[in-house]
């Protein structure tokens, strides 16, 4: 890899409206021949900021691309009363022929386990990956729905021309939604991955060697220009609120130093993430009408 000045910054807009343009063209023809565009379901059970600015971003995303975006909020006192209406809630949503995608705010809030989205959602309306049976799907290296942002890792090194075959990657994050998924992506793309995770020694160590880096854990300035390999590709994908401010896990000044190119929080991986949801989306409404005509074809044999 090529040794830089300052970094090369990976902007995940551009790519993202790539993204929407086909996902635009794709609604307009399903709501045509269904008579309602597909609908998407935001689940919200608690308040945490980052992700709230997340699903907001999701939202008015939809209304760009003529996808009916709703948001539905579990408002129980205490856990038990919670984990009741976001089960139900999702049942309900799984049942709705015009709901063809949920996703579920994360993290849950302390006492609700995530068993109970994984044994209330349709796994035909998972578009972020969530339930087993996709993620089974992912590790076995058949098609199913991935984990939306690790899924934008994954595009953005490969359409930023990273070679991703035979290098050697870290991630730093072990999340069943974002670290493993981008892990056995990279894997199945043909790097040889490291996970590192909050018992690591020394995260440093592993990632001075890595070609490639992949930060999501959630610590503000966790990865520093010290601790990378010159030339690295760095993807950030960490989601913080600073002093009213949204910042990644990647110290930007220490590392755009030393790295080869970085994708930066705010302005990579987001956009991109919020693009392949909504493609996720138009894919899950498809097959769902598709589905749904098979059956009736099959009643008026």
């Amino acid at each position: 890899m090529t040794v830089q000045a300052t970094a090369r910054i990976l902007e995940g807009a551009p790519i993202a409206e790539e993204i929407l343009a086909r996902v635009r063209a794709d609604v307009a023809d399903f709501t045509q021949s269904q008579g309602h565009p597909p609908g998407l379901t935001v689940v919200v059970c608690g308040s945490s900021a980052p992700s709230m600015v997340y699903l907001d971003r999701i939202l008015k995303a939809c209304a760009t691309v003529g996808i009916d975006g709703r948001m539905v909020h579990v408002t129980g006192d205490d856990p038990d009363t919670q984990s009741r209406e976001l089960a139900a809630a999702l049942r309900a949503l799984s049942a709705d022929d015009e709901v063809s995608g949920i996703i579920v705010q994360m993290p849950l809030p302390a006492g609700i386990g995530i068993k109970v989205v994984i044994d209330a959602i349709d796994p035909a309306k998972d578009i972020d990956g969530i339930h087993p049976l996709n993620a089974g799907r992912l590790r076995l290296g058949f098609e199913g729905f991935v984990p939306a942002t690790a899924h934008a890792t994954l595009e953005m090194l490969e359409r930023s021309g990273v070679q991703i075959a035979g290098a050697e990657a870290v991630v730093v994050g072990r999340s069943p939604v974002v670290g493993m998924p981008v892990a056995f992506m990279l894997a199945k793309t043909g790097a040889t991955v490291t996970v590192c995770h909050s018992r690591t020694r020394d995260i440093g160590a592993h990632t001075r060697q890595a070609d490639i880096v992949v930060v999501a854990a959630g610590h503000p300035g966790l990865v520093t220009g010290a601790m990378l390999k010159p030339g690295a590709v760095v993807i950030d994908v960490g989601i913080n609120v600073v002093d009213g401010h949204l910042v990644g896990d990647v110290d930007m000044a220490s590392a755009r130093e030393v790295a080869g190119a970085i994708a930066p929080v705010p302005g990579g991986v987001g956009p991109l993430t919020n693009a392949l949801l909504l493609a996720h989306l138009a894919r899950a409404a498809q097959r769902q009408a598709a589905e749904r005509s098979a059956v009736t074809a099959r009643g008026t044999e």
